[in-house]
């Protein structure tokens, strides 16, 4: 098996190869069956990258630890789904991982598009063809899953804290975000090859970036959900550099996503637009790149191998390339028209962008500063939470606050009267609610009370451009049947409104609290009375490792009638995990949140215990995230009536 898995992969390294190669050929040459073929050989890749990839998913559920990748990654003990999640949990698997997308994607994109665009699609194939053959080189000469060795016992096992259902779906979820920006990117890049920058790569790659996009995001919320229950430390993102590495893509596509509606409406922004798209590629891959080198520390990255420096050379080339190509092709990537009034729609979304992309490029200096500092001063210092904290509140909030200017401002220009009539109603309620907020009791932190004033912004100009809506077509279901990727936008916006709500809530109106207990004390924390009852200990021994469960159990009454357990897995072999304990309170819609700290001797626990209000509004944020992404991308007759005209007459 592990032959077959090797072979395929030998196989997947010489159709990429071919598909580079045949593909640039044919390309510059405007040899059809040449450029055919190119094309059949990247759709065959996925064909044996799926092979290899069966091949592995098959040992690790077969516990074959003849295999060197299944014996450090599972044991015998694993239940077949997280022997399965060994598959992205280690270095060689996440490659394959990335292979098996990557070609999976290019063979449906170029499928798809290989008629309306056969212009752009013949210089898709070879850079496509490229990006896949470097990550089978990786994968065939550099870092293989399928290195044998001789028939162990039992294997290492998977860290108890990637044993988890969140993690079952964060990392492939993160794949599909990281490897689906390859997607608009080759076609960008396909354009400028080709000289043909029209909007019709745009308009063909739009659904694959919001996929790419949704996934990247909602990613992310899982993992932040997993952080929260799993790692024990009370929060959900800490500004790791691996969180971080996931963010900057996604702050980048956010930005490209609106910019290129200017593009398609207004003809404008079409240098920036292939700024944005490569920079989302590109910080997809440096990502990877902090992940696999472990140049930084962090408890999601792997330990340093050789594979850094061949990431390394691979983002160096990737920019190079896509740097090249914007400035051989600026005369005709110029705009034909240009701003006409700092009061439009398009001038909002041009400042949308520059706050996203400042925030993003802040992100990006905080992750490089330990390698410069490191490479000058042979010392790694690092950019603490405080530096993420302060420009996410510089940006975060006037971010918030132009999702509420921005629908109801026009398109080429209009008055500051207009303006502020069209606003009066989300001004007003703004007003309304910062004083009711102040009189409750919400202003001691000014961050989170003009969180707050800022979200009954937008809510109510959501509010107000529905209901003129609904006015016109009688009904809501038609309105948004009629634009389903501006009303899906709008949901989308209500996500990150929840999701400002839910950090603000968290952060700035929490409590926490470290209290020292023996069996038969209690203490008070905001409404809530926890009481310390007893304290057990269980050993479960395996043929690998020893684990000793602590378990401290509490009753926690008041505002919940609960009984929590809540200690420390200390583990021989992979060492101490927290196993944490939370009671959801919907209706108040917040968290009681303890965890042992530490053992004091005795049965003297320290616990850590935080009350933190609205903290599942960033959980229920990322279902309503998915959901309005995929209004937004839901096809329907008219659209695609409409896209196919465009794509003629751009043609033409």
């Amino acid at each position: 098996m592990a032959d077959l898995g090797r072979a395929a992969l030998v196989v997947s390294f010489g159709l990429s190869l071919y598909a580079l190669i045949a593909g640039t050929s044919a390309a510059i040459t405007k040899r059809r069956r040449l450029a055919d073929s190119a094309r059949y050989a990247l759709i065959t890749c996925f064909a044996t990258t799926f092979i290899a990839s069966v091949v592995l998913a098959s040992a690790l559920i077969r516990h074959d630890f003849t295999f060197t990748y299944v014996a450090a990654h599972t044991s015998r003990n694993l239940s077949t789904i997280y022997s399965l999640t060994a598959f992205w949990g280690g270095q060689e698997g996440s490659l394959l991982l990335w292979l098996l997308v990557l070609t999976g994607y290019g063979a449906v994109a170029v499928t798809l598009n290989r008629k309306l665009l056969s212009d752009l699609v013949v210089w898709v194939v070879p850079v496509l063809g490229g990006l896949a053959t470097f990550f089978a080189f990786m994968l065939t000469a550099v870092s293989s899953p399928f290195d044998t060795q001789r028939r162990i016992v039992d294997g290492a096992g998977l860290v108890p804290s990637l044993q988890n259902p969140y993690m079952v779906a964060h990392p492939p979820m993160l794949y599909l975000g990281y490897v689906g920006l390859s997607i608009p990117f080759a076609f960008a890049a396909g354009a400028m090859l080709s000289g043909h920058t029209d909007e019709r790569w745009i308009v063909a790659t739009r659904r694959w970036t919001l996929v790419a996009w949704m996934c990247l995001g909602f990613g992310q919320i899982l993992g932040s959900k997993w952080a929260y229950e799993e790692v024990g430390w009370g929060g959900y993102f800490a500004w790791d550099p691996v969180e971080n590495a996931a963010l900057m893509p996604w702050l980048a596509a956010t930005a490209f996503l609106h910019s290129v509606m200017v593009q398609e409406r207004k003809g404008m922004l079409r240098v920036w637009n292939m700024v944005l798209v490569a920079m989302a590629f590109g910080l997809s891959v440096f990502g990877t790149f902090l992940t696999r080198s472990g140049v930084v520390n962090s408890i999601h990255s792997f330990a340093k191998s050789s594979i850094g420096g061949w990431f390394l050379f691979f983002v160096v080339i990737t920019t190079v390339f896509s740097t090249s190509l914007i400035l051989w092709r600026l005369p005709i990537l110029r705009a034909r028209t240009k701003l006409e009034s700092a009061l439009s729609r398009e001038a909002t979304f041009l400042y949308n962008n520059l706050l996203l992309v400042a925030f993003c490029l802040t992100i990006f200096w905080g992750e490089i500063f330990p390698i410069l500092t490191q490479l000058f001063e042979g010392e790694q210092k690092t950019i603490g939470r405080p530096y993420y904290d302060f420009f996410l509140r510089i940006f975060g909030l006037p971010l918030l606050l132009l999702m509420g200017v921005g629908p109801l401002i026009a398109w080429r220009r209009t008055s500051s009267r207009a303006l502020l009539k069209s606003l009066r109603w989300p001004i007003g309620v703004a007003l309304v609610a910062g004083i009711v907020l102040v009189a409750l009791g919400a202003g001691s932190s000014r961050p989170g009370l003009i969180a707050y004033t800022f979200s009954a912004f937008v809510v109510t100009t959501m509010v107000v451009e529905l209901v003129r809506g609904t006015r016109v077509t009688g009904s809501l279901v038609e309105l948004i049947g009629r634009n389903r990727r501006r009303y899906g936008g709008y949901i989308v916006h209500a996500s990150i409104v929840l999701l400002a709500l839910g950090i603000a809530g968290s952060s700035a109106y929490q409590t926490d609290r470290y209290v020292d207990l023996s069996p038969g004390q209690s203490v008070s924390v905001d409404g809530y009375h926890m009481t310390y009852n007893t304290l057990t200990q269980h050993k479960v021994v395996s043929e690998t490792d020893t684990v000793n469960q602590v378990r401290a159990h509490v009753t926690v009454t008041g505002r919940q009638n609960k009984t929590l357990s809540t200690g420390i897995d200390e583990s021989s072999q992979l060492g101490p995990s927290s196993r944490v304990a939370i009671s959801t309170d919907w209706l108040r819609g917040e968290d009681f949140f303890v965890r042992v700290d530490q053992r004091l001797g005795g049965q003297q626990i320290r616990f850590q215990v935080f009350v933190k209000p609205l903290v599942n509004l960033i959980w229920i944020g990322g279902v309503i995230f998915v959901l309005g992404s995929l209004v937004a991308m839901w096809p329907d007759a008219r659209e695609q009536r409409r896209l196919v005209s465009r794509l003629a007459l751009a043609r033409a």
